[in-house]
């Protein structure tokens, strides 16, 4: 039971199941014999996808009551209570690094940058998502709705995190906006607003026309961001 009310609150999700999904596509399918990180990962459940992809898969979160839940899932990783700006990780110590829609949360977002690039190897990799919400303004009372109620302190562009990420010694290879036009970016933002997380869970079938719609717009702005990036040997 807990696997299948998990399955429904991130996979039945009108943006967590394409934005996780292109992330671990990111991480690769095969991680046997790697060591994966998730920062901020909640109850572990997207964690627990890349244990199942063969992974020693780790997630570090806050929040006990998720954890608490985390650990009665069949793919659990190992759950570490623990700060993402203070992570109880050795330098180089993994392999990869998951991040989804955590960095804008974060009184200290940068912050949080550098010690996901010191826990990787050389030649490691991160993915990781963040609120973008490139048209906010056009949409102020949605936005400082949507802030209030997910507590977001910062957003971020696929150009200022690329800056970040060199700073911390991390080549971005890729990035990729989803909600890219401003009638999607309207929708997230509503849905956000008005719906909160029942609202994204019920908004679930307008994934493919979502993505259809991106599909057709230019990959330079959007609600969400992704990037994939390399630590520099």
């Amino acid at each position: 039971m807990p696997d299948v009310v998990a399955f429904a609150g991130h996979q039945v999700h009108v943006c967590r199941y394409r934005e996780a999904g292109t992330l671990l596509r990111w991480l690769g399918t095969d991680l046997r014999g790697q060591t994966v990180l998730d920062v901020a990962g909640g109850d572990g459940y997207w964690a627990g996808q890349a244990r199942r992809r063969g992974a020693n898969a780790i997630c570090v979160d806050l929040a006990r009551h998720k954890m608490v839940r985390g650990a009665r899932l069949r793919h659990a990783p190992a759950l570490l209570e623990a700060d993402a700006l203070r992570l109880p990780v050795r330098d180089g110590a993994v392999d990869k690094v998951l991040s989804i829609c955590a960095i804008e949360h974060f009184d200290d977002g940068p912050a949080a940058l550098r010690e996901m690039a010191r826990v990787l190897k050389p030649g490691g990799e991160l993915v990781m998502s963040a609120d973008c919400l490139s048209r906010r303004d056009r949409w102020p009372h949605l936005f400082a709705a949507h802030s209030r109620r997910y507590h977001v302190q910062r957003t971020y562009t696929h150009t200022v995190l690329a800056e970040l990420l060199d700073d911390c010694g991390l080549d971005v290879l890729g990035h990729s906006y989803q909600f890219r036009s401003a009638l999607a970016e309207r929708t997230y933002l509503s849905l956000s607003a008005h719906g909160g997380r029942v609202g994204f869970n019920a908004a679930a079938p307008l994934v493919p026309l979502i993505a259809l719609d991106d599909a057709r717009q230019p990959n330079t702005r959007g609600s969400i961001v992704l990037i994939r990036a390399r630590k520099r040997a």
